[in-house]
């Protein structure tokens, strides 16, 4: 006779600890691989061979190991949460000026947008983060508060901060950024002085988390936009479930098939060796390791996670 499937949402089945301590032993086998994100001069010192991995369970508790406490810069991670102030800002409208189509090409990429006149492929790359900032700036009288508020309220700790140190190379070093901008704003697609934007997307970018604050931090899209830490509903059941699904499609630049091939859960990256997962109705999850692949992603995150899901079972397919 045929058994019947187990519940996927059932924890009871599974020792996590046990899994996070095999998965920390894996991962440290491998140090040296990869490389840091060494064309943002204050990333490029640090180390390689650091891993952390929280989980954050929807009743509060939290399972973790590694370097799971040091933080570091969340980088493009910080979008899911511009992102979410974006929808409940000025929501469906939001769509008119970014798009939630994956792109196939590097984050930073300008090509798609002369083409697309001006229209972001999704809030992930760069370039729709940009837009998304806009929308931010546009919609709350003190946007660097309202940001700040927003995660220490979702993380539960409120000493989440920026690092001035980062925000000041990533003003030195955007060229790119500056760019896009720019040629976004040629298409009335930017609302506010072109600096500003970038001065907050820069700002975002450096606010410094630990994967147990960022794991905490996306309790609320497992858990229907309901906030664990808060107990506030900070989005709709259908708000959250719509940006796990931008994240599952666009969450790791242009590697996001592949990353829903090996790992299977909504995601986003940022080239801080960050990486925030979703598993629906069950955790916010959080790794992290500098070394990256050559798409920006963390690489031992990435293999983490795809270990997680495999030994767990936690995957949305």
């Amino acid at each position: 006779m045929r058994r019947p499937p187990h519940n996927p949402y059932d924890l009871s089945r599974v020792d996590l600890d046990d899994i996070l301590g095999t998965i920390n032993d894996e991962v440290r086998k491998r140090f040296g691989e990869g490389r840091v994100a060494d064309y943002i001069p204050s990333l490029a010192d640090v180390p390689k061979d650091r891993f952390g991995m929280a989980l954050a369970l929807l009743d509060g508790t939290v399972h973790e190991v590694g370097h799971a406490r040091e933080r570091f810069s969340i980088q493009s991670v910080s979008k899911v949460y511009t992102l979410t102030l974006a929808l409940e800002a000025i929501g469906g409208r939001l769509w008119e000026r970014v798009d939630r189509e994956p792109s196939g090409d590097p984050f930073n990429s300008l090509i798609q947008l002369e083409h697309e006149k001006g229209i972001p492929r999704n809030p992930f790359m760069n370039a729709g983060a940009l837009v998304t900032a806009d929308v931010v700036l546009s919609s709350y009288d003190d946007a660097e508060a309202t940001l700040l508020d927003f995660m220490r309220a979702r993380s539960g700790n409120p000493d989440v901060g920026t690092d001035e140190v980062v925000a000041k190379s990533e003003r030195e070093s955007g060229y790119r950024n500056v760019a896009l901008a720019n040629f976004i704003r040629s298409y009335d697609n930017l609302h506010n002085d072109v600096q500003d934007v970038l001065d907050f997307y820069y700002l975002q970018c450096s606010l410094r988390m630990d994967c147990v604050d960022l794991a905490r931090s996306v309790q609320y899209l497992a858990d229907g936009g309901r906030c664990g830490p808060s107990g506030a509903q900070v989005t709709t059941s259908e708000g959250a479930t719509r940006i796990n699904s931008v994240m599952m499609t666009a969450g790791t630049y242009d590697a996001a098939g592949d990353f829903a091939y090996y790992v299977g859960l909504p995601a986003k990256s940022g080239v801080g060796g960050g990486i925030v997962a979703v598993v629906p109705h069950v955790m916010g999850l959080c790794v992290w390791s500098p070394a990256l692949d050559d798409k920006g992603n963390s690489l031992l995150g990435r293999y983490a996670l795809h270990r997680f899901t495999r030994m767990t079972g936690l995957s949305v397919f």
